[in-house]
């Protein structure tokens, strides 16, 4: 049981969700950017501040241009999607305010959720005929191997960053070795070149 309030804890202090609220202006766009891992399971939920005549769009793109989601004169709404690779990921919100009209600002809220909070386990639960200890145990399970995945990615990107420095000292190392040669070389081909020199203008024997 102890072990269980444990992790209970632990799952309370990793819990991966994102609230956000902004103003944004009439005929502007804000854009919120964010890296995530492959395979991760993002959810959102936003709200919109009405205000005659004007209209947001809101869409959500990788970094390389596709459409998520997509949603024209949104005033509130969820989505959820599954990242294909690691990229950055980006939510839009461009207003659009006709020509005839003076626009005002409209405040805007979104809050995400990333891997097992993005999940909803109550459905789960309820389509699998689980009970509520069975589901917290399966959130739970979910979330351990979530965090595995996390310290396998941390230990990954540090070997990645040692191999790169001990990369870019041996390149220096040999730069410097490089440059030694070429300085001692000039060096040496200055001090036979004015001996000669001397001697041609019998200044030295």
């Amino acid at each position: 049981m102890a072990r269980l309030t444990f992790i209970m804890v632990i799952s309370g202090l990793v819990v991966v969700a994102d609230c956000t609220m902004f103003h944004l202006q009439p005929n502007t766009q804000k854009c919120l950017r964010e890296e995530i891992h492959k395979n991760v399971l993002v959810s959102g939920e936003y709200d919109i501040q009405e205000a005659p005549g004007q209209k947001v769009d809101i869409q959500v793109t990788d970094s390389k241009g596709h459409h998520l989601y997509l949603r024209e004169e949104a005033e509130g709404g969820k989505f959820m999607f599954n990242t294909d690779d690691y990229d950055v990921y980006e939510i839009c919100f461009s207003s659009r305010v006709p020509p005839t009209q003076r626009g005002i600002q409209q405040e805007i809220s979104i809050k995400t959720k990333h891997g097992v909070e993005a999940k909803t386990y109550e459905s789960l639960g309820e389509a699998a005929k689980l009970k509520p200890l069975e589901v917290e145990l399966k959130r739970l399970e979910d979330l351990s191997e979530s965090i595995v995945q996390d310290f396998s990615y941390m230990r990954q990107r540090e070997e990645e960053m040692r191999d790169t420095n001990e990369s870019t000292n041996s390149r220096v190392l040999y730069l410097s070795l490089f440059s030694l040669c070429c300085l001692v070389g000039l060096a040496t081909w200055q001090v036979l070149y004015l001996r000669k020199f001397f001697k041609a203008k019998k200044l030295i024997e």
